[in-house]
């Protein structure tokens, strides 16, 4: 019986642990001068390729369209997270729920992060959040892709979607989507 409620707990205690992981690597290395904003660096796809994509393309990142097995965003995404699951893996013998449920957390993300920007719809109403951190001006805030209660604790959380300055940033993306680019 304690087994079994021990076992449960490390999977809750995992799961909360992948999300403030996420938000933690997505801030200091996703975004980080060193690393993710650090043109060359491995992870700087983040920020120099899906950031632009997803705000050249209305929020949608085509690269979540194909195989994991491709080498561009959402590849690149699911093998560091892959990365991130091995590094975890010793922790099974000593922690089996807790990295349980970190893995979890893992594949949590990778789905819903993908789902965000396949169907950005669905992401305006599921996740304003994580909305507001690639269409707003200042792309360093809202580091939770998931889930919005660590970036309200961190202090994080800038809202944008249905405010003012959203409704004319859509209106000039819209506008300028509709004028014939010169070739």
């Amino acid at each position: 019986m304690w087994s079994v409620l021990w076992l449960f707990t490390g999977v809750g205690i995992g799961v909360v642990y992948s999300q403030i992981l996420e938000w933690a690597i997505h801030r200091y290395a996703l975004h980080g001068k060193k690393m993710g904003k650090k043109r060359g660096h491995p992870l700087s796809f983040h920020f120099h390729v899906h950031h632009r994509v997803v705000r050249q393309q209305q929020f949608h990142d085509p690269a979540y369209d194909g195989s994991i097995f491709k080498w561009e965003a959402g590849g690149q995404e699911a093998y560091s997270l892959l990365k991130l699951g091995i590094v975890h893996l010793p922790l099974l013998w000593f922690a089996p729920g807790f990295t349980i449920g970190g893995a979890i957390g893992m594949m949590r993300y990778y789905f819903i992060h993908k789902k965000s920007h396949l169907d950005p719809e669905w992401c305006k109403e599921k996740l304003p959040w994580h909305y507001d951190h690639h269409m707003a001006p200042n792309q360093d805030a809202n580091w939770g892709v998931t889930v919005e209660w660590v970036d309200i604790l961190m202090g994080t959380r800038v809202h944008y979607l249905g405010t003012e300055r959203a409704e004319k940033d859509a209106i000039r993306r819209h506008e300028r989507a509709q004028t014939p680019q010169p070739v």
